[in-house]
């Protein structure tokens, strides 16, 4: 049924005639809008590459408009800043300006090299003055007194052993422990700093680890001697700065003269001189400012500076200890010569005392070249008396000021660096004389014109004819200097021998005793022998 109609139309369709393309409507309407030619996939790609050029251009300006705005925000920040400070420095200068005119300040801290004496007698040096004076009180209750110290010499030896070797009194750390139980059971607990273990450990320990009991008593009353000498010292001075004035070191030798067994019989008119005497040693070997011993070295030619011994270097120095001897009662008798080896002896300072009033001719208190020539039997030579004037003299005030005239403090150095010549401080005393040009080294040409005044008196002694260049040369020997062309003041400390070599060039007696030298040896070991 539907296959008859199909071919009916199928054929009236093929008779019909089909109109082109380009002829219908909706297809010119379409070509009108896309163009003719090229075609719908070739106007789209332009559109794309145009959208892209467009998207890069907008990238572009977005980014150069985010660099304008961050060069914008730190110029802005930067203004801010400097606004800032500018109102800090105007708030600073106004506060300057309001505290001029209102007045300085007071500080009510300052340091202590720039610390002011208070006055006398005002509130702070009172204060000062209490505090003081409650510190070394809680100093000195903490000390063992004499019972104390015999106490504890008791108990030491009642609870030691007997060394069946040697007879000595030892003590092993369990002994030291129970001792120190009952030193503060009845002494008190101000003695237990004494019973530390590393105090133990300080002395020599036998074989079953015992120490003796002596040397550790000795410790025990060294250590309260120093205690209580610097606690008087800190007493007697007055601004508190751990130096002592002259009169300071004196009025601290005073106070010792009633305890020391050997001065106790010293006239009542001789103890100012005494004293002056006694602190003038301590001066000599224990004021750093004038004669320490790193200065000395490197800087010899340094004047004379404000006497001021520091308080620790006087305890630790041996002028303490020789001093201290003199507590010692000698039930032997003792000659003139031993006593006077003790510059604190009253023997000693009699001895000096004598001595400048021999020298003094005139009487006038001070001693000339000419006097000063009669020292030791006229032994010493001419240069160096020129040279002692010319560097260990201060110059007078009469004449003009060319006037130099000794003194007696400066007579006390002298004899301090004659009989101590192989002590660093000795040495540079006279060092500093023998350095004839001030250049701190000796030369051979200056050791032939120190020598040749000795050469000249040894001859007018008597004595065998001298080579000087010999003596020069075994000089250099002696000394062995690090240049070879010079001799310096560490040269003549390292070898042991500056003593010796300054005697040789200063004093006639000086040489004959190292000429003489093994022949003195001999001497010395004969009653040995005997």
């Amino acid at each position: 049924m539907y296959s008859g109609s199909s071919d009916g139309e199928s054929h009236e369709t093929a008779q019909r005639k089909i109109p082109p393309a380009s002829s219908m409507p909706w297809v010119r309407n379409l070509r009108r809008y896309i163009g003719s030619g090229t075609g719908l996939g070739s106007e789209a790609l332009m559109e794309k590459q145009k959208l892209k050029s467009l998207s890069k251009k907008v990238r572009e300006h977005a980014f150069a408009i985010n660099v304008t705005a961050e060069i914008f925000v730190c110029a802005y920040t930067c203004r801010r800043k400097l606004e800032t400070k500018r109102i800090l420095l105007d708030i600073f200068r106004e506060k300057q300006q309001k505290s001029a005119e209102a007045g300085t300040i007071p500080s009510f801290y300052k340091k202590a090299c720039a610390r002011i004496k208070p006055e006398e007698g005002s509130i702070s040096h009172r204060v000062q003055r209490l505090a003081k004076y409650r510190f070394l009180k809680k100093q000195s209750d903490l000390l063992l007194n004499a019972d104390d110290l015999d106490a504890m010499w008791v108990c030491l030896r009642e609870n030691c052993v007997i060394d069946d070797a040697t007879g000595a009194e030892k003590m092993n750390y369990e002994d030291f422990c129970h001792i120190a139980s009952v030193c503060t059971e009845q002494i008190g607990p101000k003695c237990r700093r004494f019973f530390s273990p590393s105090n133990f450990m300080k002395f020599e320990k036998d074989e079953s680890g015992r120490i003796a009991i002596l040397p550790f008593y000795l410790y025990v009353m060294r250590t309260v001697s120093l205690t209580q000498a610097r606690i008087d010292m800190s007493e007697l001075d007055e601004d508190s700065d751990g130096f002592l004035q002259p009169h300071e070191m004196e009025a601290y030798i005073r106070g010792l003269i009633p305890s020391l067994a050997q001065l106790r019989d010293m006239p009542a008119s001789f103890v100012q001189m005494y004293c002056r005497i006694a602190a003038h040693k301590f001066f000599f070997f224990c004021d750093p400012h004038r004669r320490g011993l790193h200065d000395l070295i490197f800087t010899y030619n340094r004047k004379y500076i404000g006497e001021r011994p520091c308080i620790k270097k006087v305890l630790l120095s041996n002028c303490l200890q020789e001093l201290m001897e003199l507590h010692q009662e000698s039930e032997e008798e003792v000659t003139d010569t031993e006593q006077a080896e003790n510059w604190f002896s009253l023997t000693s300072a009699q001895r000096i005392c004598d001595m400048y009033l021999a020298l003094d001719k005139d009487m006038n208190g001070t001693l000339t070249k000419q006097d000063l020539r009669e020292y030791a039997d006229g032994t010493l030579t001419e240069i160096f008396i020129e040279r002692v004037f010319d560097e260990h003299v201060r110059r007078g005030k009469g004449s003009g000021g060319n006037s130099r005239e000794m003194d007696f403090e400066s007579f006390l150095d002298f004899v301090l660096a004659l009989e101590n010549k192989d002590t660093p401080e000795g040495l540079t005393y006279l060092f500093r004389c023998l350095d004839l040009q001030g250049r701190g080294y000796l030369t051979t040409a200056d050791i032939h014109t120190l020598f040749r005044d000795v050469h000249q008196k040894w001859i007018e002694g008597g004595n065998y004819e001298l080579c000087i260049e010999d003596v020069r040369d075994e000089i250099w020997d002696m000394v062995k200097p690090m240049d070879p062309l010079k001799i310096t003041l560490t040269d003549l400390l390292g070898c042991k021998q500056g003593g010796t070599v300054a005697s040789m060039l200063i004093d006639v007696r000086g040489f004959w005793a190292h000429d003489n030298r093994e022949n003195l040896l001999q001497e010395d070991e004969e009653p040995e022998e005997e």
